[in-house]
């Protein structure tokens, strides 16, 4: 279909992407480097949502996902905040002001375990809110024929939303399986979903996991 004319259309399987935004070490782990300087009562008190939410709901759909998109034969595509130096210096500015640097090949730059890539499986390290401004995932995906993308991950207001904005500015067709993202209150994740529902379709896991089996 060359000139779609509605966001709301089924994936084709052959000609789609999962890609999962920043679900690593860094920030996914209760011992990540993001929150190396908190005591475990402040973790809890400012990112106690996001820990629970995380390992109820969303990372658990994050993995049926993951499982359901390789029985199909979906390329299945990650990034995670990772710089290119030990310092961070080629960092992008607001990483710098905000005091995100996770050096290169360190422990917080893998994937956490529960959704560790495969062996053949495309990593996007960046240091930008958006995959699409520091990587060359547009490329790669384009020489995939890539033209519908799903997209996962935290923080639904961050840099999922900047990855859905950019891929639709792009001429991907993006679906966001709603319950497979989290960020830090019930409040953020739903004006997220409110503010970027004119971009993307919206879905539950559970109905895109039919739809994936279904045309697969």
């Amino acid at each position: 279909m060359s000139h779609p004319v509605s966001r709301e259309i089924p994936i084709e399987p052959p000609h789609c992407a999962l890609l999962f935004i920043d679900v690593q070490n860094y920030n996914c782990s209760w011992d990540g480097g993001e929150y190396a300087h908190l005591s475990a009562a402040e973790k809890e008190q400012r990112y106690g949502y996001f820990f629970r939410t995380l390992r109820a709901q969303a990372l658990p759909n994050m993995m049926r996902l993951q499982q359901a998109c390789r029985r199909a034969r979906i390329e299945v595509t990650y990034t995670l905040i990772e710089s290119l130096t030990a310092d961070g210096r080629d960092r992008s500015l607001d990483y710098k002001i905000t005091g995100f640097n996770v050096p290169k090949g360190s422990p917080d730059a893998r994937m956490v375990q529960e959704l560790a890539p495969g062996a053949d499986e495309i990593v996007f390290p960046k240091t930008s809110s958006s995959v699409f401004i520091s990587t060359n995932i547009d490329y790669v995906l384009r020489n995939l024929g890539t033209r519908y993308l799903i997209i996962a991950g935290c923080l639904t207001d961050q840099c999922v939303d900047s990855a859905v904005r950019d891929a639709c500015d792009l001429g991907y067709l993006v679906t966001v399986p709603t319950d497979a993202c989290v960020t830090l209150s019930a409040e953020r994740h739903e004006w997220s979903l409110r503010n970027n529902r004119g971009y993307c379709r919206q879905c539950t896991t559970a109905e895109l996991l039919d739809e994936i089996a279904r045309l697969a």
